[in-house]
């Protein structure tokens, strides 16, 4: 006979009740919430046909993994959308657990992605990442603050960088504000050092990562973006389309329509905030690319506000990324330089490899020689090629007619065939890329 459980947990003890394939109350238990406590009601209770109803919460994926083995299958339900059907006016521990069976019993139960192993693994690094940087953005407004109210004017230039943090360390306080400074400054050093060991694991685990190498091909994204988002979206074949996928991260507009009117607003800010918040802070300097999304986010730009062109963007590299890791294919109009810069940084952080660079001995000198010096800057598809991805399907009509329509498909020519520059300085690198912004926008 197949039973119908559903179990309401806390922190300390979770409320079992059963239900009968009838609707008809078996039982109701209440169990601590210890391992050994849930191993030894599910022996003596549980079988192997029945089904298991839960809502998602803190430690819902750990009750669920003792529980899984002693039944047929355990569903997670959504606690928004739960609290939505089955509000009452009488809430307790054991009416909430009855609900949640007979949910499950009329198969009405509003049901979450259950995420492999792996993925959970990845979501605690990614989160307790961002907790930390959390911290260390805290410990920093704090120091602040204290210069602030004691009048204490700030130096030029980056307050915690060495320079600063000395400066900081011997400024005169009073006896109060120096202790609360002193003890900050310790707070701050230690949390960086628990950010740098975190970073080195999260590093290693990018470069080995092929999904990663991926996803870091589209324009803003590094392996940091790259891996909270592969967390946040876990299998992306349970998404349809990429429109699913936005609006899972909270990046579609909200919609209120009834009869002929219908008002687009705000985007829902569901799903992952730090992976929606990645996202936007991504798109922030797109507009310096020449590429179809430089030329999309100047153009909102010049239409709309800057944060909504920014959000709007950010809504496009979710579909990117559906695209992305959907065909297995890298992003084709990625600017092979920054490109080839991105995964030369992660490698150096995860191997401590650097490439040789120079011309090998013996070589005839190049006609570049005694004209100031230069360097190659490889084609995307060798710098695909280098890192270890597949390389991009050819264009198809659609998208040849789309480049001309655009007049991108120069800039298109340009990454498929190796160019050599100059190593200028970086005032020199920023006025070039100006320039060229500027010639595309006068081509326009």
């Amino acid at each position: 006979m197949v039973r119908f459980i559903g179990c309401d947990v806390h922190k300390r003890t979770a409320v079992f009740t059963l239900l009968l394939e009838d609707g008809t109350l078996f039982a109701t238990y209440t169990v601590p919430v210890t391992r050994e406590a849930l191993t030894a009601f599910a022996e003596r209770q549980l079988v192997g046909e029945d089904r298991l109803a839960m809502e998602a919460t803190t430690n819902t994926w750990a009750v669920a993994g003792v529980l899984r083995p002693f039944v047929k299958e355990v569903v997670i339900g959504n606690p928004l959308r739960v609290r939505a059907i089955a509000e009452a006016k009488i809430k307790t521990d054991k009416v909430d657990s009855r609900v949640l069976a007979e949910l499950l019993r009329c198969d009405y139960l509003p049901k979450v992605w259950q995420p492999d192993p792996e993925t959970q693994r990845l979501r605690r690094l990614t989160q307790r990442r961002a907790a930390l940087v959390s911290d260390r953005t805290r410990l920093k407004n704090r120091l602040h603050s204290i210069l602030h109210h004691t009048l204490v004017p700030l130096p030029e230039g980056d307050l915690f960088s060495k320079k600063g943090l000395a400066w900081l360390r011997q400024v005169p306080l009073a006896q109060e504000e120096a202790l609360a400074r002193d003890s900050d400054l310790r707070l701050l050093e230690q949390t960086e050092l628990e950010i740098a060991e975190l970073d080195e694991r999260l590093v290693r685990e990018a470069w080995q990562d092929e999904k990663v190498r991926l996803v870091m091909s589209i324009p803003g994204i590094d392996y940091t973006v790259a891996q909270t988002c592969l967390a946040a979206i876990g299998d992306v074949s349970r998404f349809a389309n990429a429109k699913k996928l936005a609006a899972y991260l909270g990046l579609n507009p909200s919609t209120r329509q009834s009869g002929e009117h219908c008002y687009h607003g705000k985007i829902t800010k569901q799903g992952n905030a730090h992976a929606r918040w990645l996202l936007v802070q991504a798109a922030q300097h797109l507009g310096q690319y020449r590429g179809p999304l430089g030329q999309t986010m100047r153009k909102m730009i010049k239409r709309k506000n800057r944060s909504v062109a920014v959000v709007a963007c950010a809504r496009k590299l979710a579909v990117l990324l559906w695209h992305v890791l959907t065909s297995g294919e890298p992003f084709r109009y990625a600017p092979a330089r920054s490109l080839e810069t991105k995964y030369s940084r992660l490698r150096v952080r995860a191997t401590g490899q650097r490439r040789r660079g120079g011309v090998a001995k013996g070589t005839t000198r190049s006609a570049q020689y005694g004209h100031g010096r230069t360097r190659v800057v490889p084609s995307l598809p060798q710098v695909l090629a280098q890192n270890g991805l597949p390389a991009v399907a050819p264009l198809s009509k659609g998208e040849r007619v789309m480049l001309e329509r655009k007049r991108l498909d120069e800039f298109y020519r340009e990454l498929q065939t190796p160019s050599r520059i100059q190593t200028n300085t970086r005032t020199t690198q920023v006025e070039e890329r100006e320039e060229n912004v500027k010639s595309e926008l006068t081509q326009s």
